[in-house]
C-alpha cells in the first residue's frame, strides 16, 4: 500500500522499555500499561487529546476488558468520543496498525493515535465448551504457549521453522552465533552516554500498585550475548543450530506513534522534521518458513513506496531467530552490519504487538542521526507471514 500524505512528526514515535517474561510487568494488564505509557508520551510531546480524531489499538494477547479496548483506552487518555479499530496480526501487528492509520489519514486527514501493547506473561488459558465430547470435557488452549508450540496450518513449532530455514540456507552454528554477538554489540551502542539514543524515544513506565509505584525506565531482563559465552550453549532442539541466545525471548511492553498529514506533522514536530510513511507490504511464504517472509514483504513495501534496496539508508528488523537476518542479507545483499545498528528484538525481546513499533522508533532514530533518508523495517509474523514498512525522515 502506498501513502501520499501520511507522516509521523519527528519525535512522535515511542516505546516503553521491554520487560522480560514473568518480570516486573507480569501482573500489569497491557491495557493499563498502554494507558500509563501513552499518557506520559502525549504529555511529554504536548499532544492535546482533543486533537486526536481516531485511535488504532494493536494487541495479540487477550487481557481483561479487551472487548472494549480501543474506546476505553481513548477515554482513559482524555480523547473522549474517539474510537477506532483493534488490530491483531501476530508479530506484524505494528505494521498493520500503522497501515490502517496511514490509510485513514490519506482518506480523511486528522490526527490518528496508534498504540500497540502486549503482555505475554501470564497469558490466558481459554476454555471452549464442547458438550459433545466424552463427558462434556471442554477444549482448552493456552493462548501464548500453545501458539509458540504449534502453527495449526503447518503443524510445526516456531523453533522448527527457524531450523528449517537455517538448514535450507546452509547456515552454520558459528554464523548464527557470530550474528547474535554482533546484535548484542549493536545494542550496547544504544546504552552509551547514559542511554542517550534510547532516551530519545523511550517512555518510562510509572504505574501505581498496592505497595507503591512501579517505575521502569530501562529494559529489564536483557541478557548479555557475548561470543565466547553463547558459543558454549547447547542447541535449543535436537541437532539444531539455534540456541536460546540466537532466538528472542517473550516480553511485555507498549509502543505508539502519531500519524497525520505531512503539513500537520511538520507543525506538531515544531519544525524538527517529519517521517513520511511511503509504503507497506505483507507477504506469505511456504508452510513453516517464517524467517523467509520478511524478504517478499520488504520487496512489496519498496515497490509500493517507489523505492529500491539501493535507496535504503538504514534497516531494522524483527528477528526472532538469528537466521532471519542472515537470510535477508543473502537474498537482498544488505550487509548484516547495516541492519539493527542500535538493537533489535533478538536482544531486547518480543512482546509481539509493540515489537515492530519499537524497531520503527529505533529506525527513525538511526536515520535522524544520519541527517535523514529512507529506512526499511521488515519482520516475520506467525507461521509464514511477514510485514514491512518503508519511511523517509526529512525536514
Amino acid at each position: 500500500m502506498q501513502y501520499s500524505d501520511a507522516a509521523i512528526p519527528l519525535g512522535h514515535a515511542w516505546s516503553s522499555p521491554f520487560v522480560k517474561w514473568q518480570g516486573s510487568l507480569a501482573e500489569v494488564s497491557s491495557l493499563d500499561l498502554a494507558a500509563a505509557v501513552t499518557s506520559r508520551a502525549m504529555a511529554d510531546r504536548d499532544i492535546d487529546p482533543a486533537e486526536i480524531t481516531g485511535l488504532t489499538l494493536g494487541w495479540t494477547v487477550p487481557q481483561p476488558a479487551i472487548f472494549y479496548g480501543a474506546p476505553t483506552l481513548a477515554a482513559r487518555l482524555g480523547a473522549i468520543g474517539v474510537t477506532g479499530p483493534m488490530i491483531s496480526q501476530a508479530c506484524a501487528t505494528s505494521v498493520a496498525a500503522l497501515h490502517a492509520a496511514a490509510h485513514t489519514v490519506d482518506s480523511t486527514g486528522g490526527v490518528q493515535l496508534v498504540v500497540a501493547t502486549d503482555r505475554t506473561s501470564n497469558g490466558p488459558t481459554l476454555t471452549y465448551p464442547a458438550p459433545s465430547r466424552q463427558g462434556g470435557a471442554p477444549v482448552q488452549e493456552h493462548w501464548v504457549l500453545d501458539s509458540f508450540a504449534r502453527d495449526p496450518w503447518a503443524g510445526t513449532s516456531m523453533n522448527t521453522a527457524g531450523e528449517a530455514v537455517a538448514a535450507e540456507l546452509g547456515a552454520t552454528r558459528d554464523e548464527l552465533d557470530d550474528l547474535t554477538a554482533l546484535r548484542w554489540e549493536q545494542y550496547t551502542t544504544a546504552l552509551a552516554d547514559d542511554r542517550a539514543f534510547q532516551k530519545r524515544y523511550m517512555v518510562p513506565v510509572e504505574i501505581a500498585k498496592k505497595n507503591g509505584t512501579l517505575v521502569l525506565d530501562a529494559d529489564e531482563g536483557v541478557r548479555s550475548k557475548e561470543r565466547d559465552a553463547i558459543g558454549k550453549l547447547p542447541p535449543a532442539g535436537p541437532d539444531g543450530v539455534h540456541t536460546f541466545a540466537s532466538q528472542t525471548h517473550p516480553a511485555d511492553g507498549c509502543a505508539g506513534a502519531v500519524v497525520t498529514t505531512v503539513d500537520r506533522a511538520r507543525d506538531l514536530s515544531g519544525g524538527a522534521g517529519v517521517v513520511r510513511l511511503l509504503g507497506t507490504g505483507f507477504a506469505r511464504v511456504a508452510k513453516s518458513r517464517m524467517p523467509q517472509a520478511p524478504v517478499p514483504a520488504a520487496a512489496a513495501a519498496l515497490q509500493a513506496a517507489g523505492r529500491s534496496i539501493g535507496d535504503v539508508a538504514a534497516v531494522t528488523t524483527h528477528n526472532p531467530f538469528a537466521v532471519n537476518d542472515l537470510y535477508l542479507s543473502r537474498e537482498t545483499g544488505i550487509d548484516v552490519k547495516r541492519m539493527n545498528t542500535h538493537g533489535c528484538s533478538l536482544i531486547w525481546g518480543h512482546p509481539q504487538g509493540p515489537t515492530g513499533l519499537r524497531a520503527i522508533a529505533e529506525l527513525i532514530g538511526t536515520l535522524r542521526e544520519r541527517g535523514g533518508g529512507v529506512g526499511l523495517f521488515t519482520g516475520c509474523a506467525a507461521g509464514d507471514t511477514g510485514g514491512a514498512l518503508v519511511l523517509e525522515v526529512t525536514d
